[in-house]
């Protein structure tokens, strides 16, 4: 019986059908990229400090009225404290003069009664200056960014086991036009709370059509195109959108246009629904062979290549059906479901990933250069990754990235603090090495498993790499303890995760597998 890389070999590896659905795809992952890294601005935190109304105060008693702290060296006013509107209103009334009559430190400070004063140096407006989320309600700020992950984490688990039962093609584009529709009604958000729930929805779409076009082109390409497409094609269309990003929001500074500018565009792909096939593997998985035929045929028309007569004459067609429970349904599978799970490569990878991209704003005094720069340093990184898809082991190119992340994460905390370039290059050369990794599993997560499972598979591990996007923004607000101590936990997870690593099955130069017994042939690297 032959495979279905030997069966459509007929095609080509990269003719023109290949050539569209590949370009196709890679495109329609661009939103993800800057939808994954929004709240990088829409919810940066600009310099404040208390509101004070127009009452009768002289010019340098209404200065002096908010107090002044030493931070990190400088002197800064206070953002969430005042000194008692009605003593010094007493005081001004009565003639005392500032630094001679009055000494200010030994006022009683009160609350912000009166609201805020928002810098607009960076930013006309963020959901943070809308919604006044600071000082007794700051903790909303990192809430907010859980919460999405929450939504992206509820939707990898369903899209994958949807796209198992209904198709790569409807949850592809079912989850973009959720994602599209519910980043254009956050503009009308007149709550935080309404943000934050039409956020979990945008979530719910957010890197679902991600993983579904990736196992869908995975599933249509074969060969060197499926390589190349699984790891520079998909995440180069990532890391576009991630660097379009930060000159959208340089050019929109308050978030409901930047909002509007992220969403509007993305209607472009629709159209896209009837020149991007589903997968003829899945089809045939389903028994729907008339239909796997019928795109392949017209896959030879476009390559002006003739098709045989009957193409799934001698294709094994997987009959079982298969449930999410087959993930652990034996040895051999439920070991290798484990150890990606629990001390996941994925886990770690992930929330090292989104831990350093969302610190970008401390890493450059312009946030948006520092953001490009991040987006930036994806594009070798991917390389990178390609280039060890190609040639090097998945086990030994992973193991790799791991170690390089917790080495360069351990390294910063040595770093003198006059040294601020070595550390921003450690930290840069740390996101080169968790964003190669980050790029492999993805790719290694579709070759491990068959295609009745693979997305359900796909789905369960992001799944669990979004737990560690959810915790990422608490892991961040560690740095008012100690700047360093993120990095210590984030080096950890990465050693523990490479020792992990060296229990998975090796997928290097093996066929993508089309039922649970051919991945169980597999050799295991520990007998």
């Amino acid at each position: 019986m032959k495979s279905y890389p030997e069966t459509v070999a007929f095609l080509g590896q990269f003719g023109r059908f290949q050539q569209v659905v590949f370009f196709l795809l890679c495109i329609s992952i661009v939103p993800n990229g800057f939808g994954a890294f929004t709240l990088i601005f829409l919810a940066d935190t600009p310099a404040h400090y208390c509101r004070v109304p127009d009452v009768n105060l002289t010019e340098d008693w209404r200065n002096a009225v908010i107090p002044v702290q030493v931070m990190n060296g400088k002197e800064v006013r206070s953002s969430c404290t005042r000194y008692r509107l009605d003593v010094v209103r007493n005081l001004s009334d009565q003639g005392y003069i500032l630094g001679r009559d009055v000494n200010l430190t030994s006022l009683e400070e009160e609350t912000c009664k009166d609201g805020w004063i928002y810098s607009k140096d960076i930013y006309q407006s963020t959901i943070i200056t809308e919604f006044d989320l600071v000082c007794n309600d700051q903790w909303k700020k990192p809430f907010t960014t859980t919460i999405f992950f929450v939504g992206i984490l509820c939707g990898s688990f369903f899209a994958g086991q949807l796209s198992d039962k209904l198709g790569r093609k409807p949850i592809l584009f079912a989850t973009l036009a959720l994602q599209t529709t519910f980043t254009f009604i956050q503009v009308f958000s007149v709550s935080w709370s309404m943000f934050t729930i039409l956020m979990v929805i945008n979530g719910l779409g957010q890197m679902s059509n991600y993983m579904a076009a990736l196992v869908l082109g995975a599933e249509i390409l074969t060969g060197n195109a499926r390589l190349l497409y699984s790891s520079l094609g998909t995440c180069f269309g990532f890391a576009v959108g991630y660097m379009i990003l930060p000159v959208c929001a340089y050019f929109l500074r308050d978030w409901k246009s930047l909002l509007l500018a992220l969403s509007l565009p993305c209607i472009v792909y629709f159209p896209f629904w009837w020149f991007i096939p589903e997968s003829p593997r899945w089809l045939l998985c389903q028994g729907r062979v008339e239909e796997a035929e019928a795109i392949v045929r017209k896959a030879a028309r476009m390559n002006k290549v003739q098709a045989p007569e009957v193409i799934f004459e001698d294709y094994l067609i997987p009959k079982e059906k298969h449930s999410i429970l087959d993930l652990v349904g034996n040895v051999e599978i439920g070991f290798m479901t484990v150890i990606l799970l629990l001390p996941s490569a994925r886990f770690t990878m992930s929330s090292g990933y989104y831990g350093i991209s969302f610190n970008t704003t401390h890493l450059h005094s312009n946030a948006y250069i520092s953001c490009f720069i991040s987006g930036a340093v994806e594009l070798p990184a991917y390389v990178a990754s390609w280039l060890a898809l190609r040639y090097i082991s998945r086990r030994l190119s992973i193991i790799c990235s791991l170690v390089l992340t917790a080495v360069l994460l351990y390294f910063i905390q040595l770093v003198p603090e006059d040294y601020s370039g070595l550390s921003l290059t450690l930290e840069m050369v740390g996101k080169f090495a968790v964003t190669t990794g980050f790029g492999l599993m993805f790719a290694y997560t579709t070759e491990l498993y068959p295609t009745a499972l693979r997305n359900t598979a796909a789905g369960i591990c992001n799944t669990v790499a979004r737990m560690g996007s959810c915790i990422m923004p608490y892991l961040l607000e560690l740095r008012s303890y100690s700047p360093f101590l993120p990095y210590i936990i984030l080096g950890s997870l990465a050693v523990l995760a490479a020792f992990a690593t060296i229990l998975l099955p090796e997928s290097f130069g093996r066929p993508l597998p089309e039922s649970i017994q051919q991945m169980q042939k597999r050799e295991r690297y520990v007998e």
